[in-house]
Formats: C-alpha cells, structure tokens, sequence
C-alpha cells in the first residue's frame, strides 16, 4: 500500500476547510496545510487535523507556493487539493482501494475534476488534473497564477473524481496578479496570454479579451487544449459584444485543432437556433448525440453536451417545426437524465396537451 502526503495551500478557509479535510483525512498518511495570510480561523480549524501547519509570506505566487508545501511532504507520494474540493463516497473508496493496488512504477495518477454540478448532483463540467505524484520524481509547479504541475512519466488515468465547489471569486486576485506581471514585463506571452484573456472575460472586459484570445491564436499550438479554450471562450467575447458571425467562425475554428466535440456542436447549432435556422441546428445537434466524450482529455468538457442538452435543443427545434412528435421524443430523452427537471415537465405537458388537441381535429 502507498502512504500519501496531502499538501494544501489555504487563505480564509473557514467556510470549507472541514468539508474538504472530513472528506480525505483517513485516507491520507500525512497532512500538510500552509497558510498564505488567513484573517479568519482557517488555522485554528486546520490545528484540529494536524500539527504540521506552516505559513508562507504572500508573494502574488501559486506555484512558489505550492512548491513550499510539496518541500514539507515526506511520504513517497504526494496529493494535492483546494480548500473547496472534497471527494464524495463513491470517490474516497476509489482511492481507498488506489491505495491499495497503485503499481509503484505509476509515477503520477490522474483524477476527475468535476467543476459544476446539474440538478441531479451528477458531474456538468469536468476537467482533468495530475492529482497524486511520486515524491521521489522532484516535480515542481509552475507559474505564478493558473499554475501547472509539471509532470512526465507513467502517467495513470483514474475515473477518481474530485468535487470542485467554490465559494468566493477570486477573478479580480488573479487578474491583479496578472496586470503587476503586465506592469513589470511590458505583457504577458504564451500561456500566460490565455489566462489574461479568461480573467478579463471573467470582469466582463469582452473586447480586451477577444484581443488577447485572438492574439494567443496567433500563436504557434503548443497544446491544442488551450487552442480550443481559447476558440471557445472568443465565441463567448464575441456573442456578448453582439458579433455573430465572428462567433460562429470561432467556434468551427475548433475544427482546426481537434475532432468535432459534442459541446462545441451544440454551441454551433445555438448560432444557428439565434439566425432562426431550425434545420441547421437540428444537423449539429443530431451531431452531437453521435460523439464519444474524449477520454484523454484535459482541457474542461461541458458535459451536459453529452448527455441532455442536445436533446432539449431538438426538442424545441423540432417544436418550431411542428414536428411535435419528434420534440415529444427528444424531451422525453432529455428528462431520463433530469426526471424532475420543472422546465421539461412542463415542455412534456404542452406537448402532450398539443398533440392530443391534434390527434382530436379540434
């Protein structure tokens, strides 16, 4: 069995410190929390599960950050969360029995990342991080805002997942971070590029972050993840600042780097909905439904694209239609993923009352 350090970073935690520490600290062999500049009582809490507490002075730096925590570690794997993640039962006996099976030549384990949640509970948006790595490996984090553990190696994919439920918004701590680099180094380059324009999307500056979407696309592909982040979160700018065709040809540029993605066809057929082109949409999402989620990938997958999304979508395409019986269809599929959904109750009662005022001639 493998014994696993946990390495935290936390600041003013109070709120989901014990969600996340109740949620793993019998399945870790070794607790590590430091503390960036807590106000609150995210240290006194955390004393309740361990003694090994250290502080960091704040130097606008995840990754040295990070890095100092993984320095504290001793086990001969090392596991990384937030303050707001946890892991839910199901998650906590994966790893359990991870603990017990890992081949000692996996040198890092990568976990689910589940970021929002639909009204079932059930995972709408994922996306993927190296979450446990051998010590003895030396990997080291990088960058000093949306930071990235570096890894190479055996690399094993889990279907362990960690809940994402953040509580606070930290966009305008990022984008500071961000604008002092900027200040500094005259702009930022390469990846950093993307994170700038997500943070300016997140203030709601669109046409700032469209410039430096477009700038990053210009680019040479290091990762093509990034290349469909960047096309995706362009068609976002693009639809707030009301240009259409501009977002439409962002969002089929995805083609440029990757297969068709079921969430990207749904966002292509949502262009056609708004032209009133009901027929265009139905094809792309008919498209959808076709598409296997990719199983490497890193990047965030909307994955309510590939389950019942597509099927709402044809039922209203199919509603402007008239072709009752085939919305009928769509939103009786739609409602086997979200039974209690109220929206799709109520589409199934006006359909059915629809259909029945047809079939009677009245």
């Amino acid at each position: 069995m493998i014994a696993i350090s946990l390495c935290m970073i936390v600041r003013d935690e109070e709120e989901v410190l014990a969600r996340c520490l109740d949620s793993v600290r019998d399945l870790v062999d070794e607790l590590i929390i430091v503390d960036t500049g807590s106000t609150d009582g995210t240290i006194e809490l955390a004393a309740r599960y361990t003694d090994r507490i250290y502080t960091f002075e704040w130097i606008d730096d995840f990754a040295a950050a990070r890095n100092f925590a993984f320095s504290k570690a001793t086990m001969p794997y090392v596991m990384w969360l937030d303050a707001d993640d946890y892991l839910k039962e199901r998650d906590r006996e994966m790893l359990r029995e991870l603990k017990r099976t890992l081949d000692p030549e996996v040198d890092s384990v990568v976990m689910e990342y589940h970021l929002a949640l639909d009204a079932q509970g059930n995972p709408a948006a994922m996306s993927r991080r190296n979450r446990i790595v051998k010590r003895s490996r030396g990997y080291r984090w990088y960058n000093p805002v949306h930071e990235y553990l570096l890894v190479d190696g055996n690399v094993y994919l889990t279907g362990i997942a960690v809940t994402h439920q953040r509580q606070r918004d930290h966009g305008a701590r990022n984008l500071g971070i961000l604008e002092k680099m900027i200040a500094t180094d005259g702009n930022v380059e390469g990846r950093n590029i993307l994170y700038y324009a997500n943070e300016l999307t997140d203030a709601r500056r669109y046409a700032e972050a469209a410039t430096q979407y477009r700038r990053f696309l210009d680019g040479e592909v290091d990762y093509f993840e990034d290349h469909l982040l960047a096309c995706s979160k362009l068609a976002e700018c693009l639809h707030h600042l009301g240009d259409k065709e501009g977002k439409l040809r962002a969002l089929l540029q995805t083609m440029a780097y990757d297969l068709p993605r079921a969430d990207f066809c749904c966002s292509i057929g949502y262009c056609f909905e708004e032209r009133g082109q009901p027929e265009k949409a139905i094809y792309w999402y008919k498209l959808a439904l076709t598409l296997e989620r990719p199983l490497h990938h890193f990047g965030v997958l909307n994955l309510i694209c590939w389950t019942w999304l597509p099927h709402l979508q044809l039922c209203i395409c199919y509603g402007l239609l008239g072709e009752l019986d085939k919305a009928y269809e769509h939103n009786e599929k739609a409602l086997s993923y979200l039974p209690n959904d109220p929206n799709l109750r109520q589409n199934k009662l006006k359909l059915e009352q629809a259909m029945g005022k047809g079939a009677s001639g009245s």
